[in-house]
């Protein structure tokens, strides 16, 4: 029994270190052969969008992440807005259309 957690311990360390080790997924443009017009990945755009929305409300960016709503593709953007006086930052919750 012993042996079989010490294995288990070491399987999970080993998970663990390949995931640090591993190479990040970046969005690239797909062209699609049939109309010649590239495709960038959707959660590229809400990140993009989402650094776009936290300036200008001043805040950081916590989350962007998409969505669909009402048919329509939309990127839910999670702003910290900080708090005045000292106060805890604010959760502000933005929905950005995907264009």
């Amino acid at each position: 029994m012993k042996t079989l957690r010490s294995h288990f311990r070491t399987a999970t360390l080993a998970l663990c270190a390949a995931g640090l080790f591993a190479p990040q997924a970046t969005a690239l443009p797909i062209v699609v052969p049939e109309q010649n017009r590239p495709i960038v990945l959707a959660a590229s755009d809400c990140y993009a969008i989402g650094q776009q929305v936290a300036e200008q409300n001043g805040g950081t960016l916590a989350k962007a992440s998409q969505s669909t709503r009402g048919g329509q593709p939309v990127c839910v953007i999670v702003v910290l807005v900080p708090g005045k006086d000292g106060q805890r930052p604010r959760r502000t919750e933005i929905v950005v259309p995907l264009n």
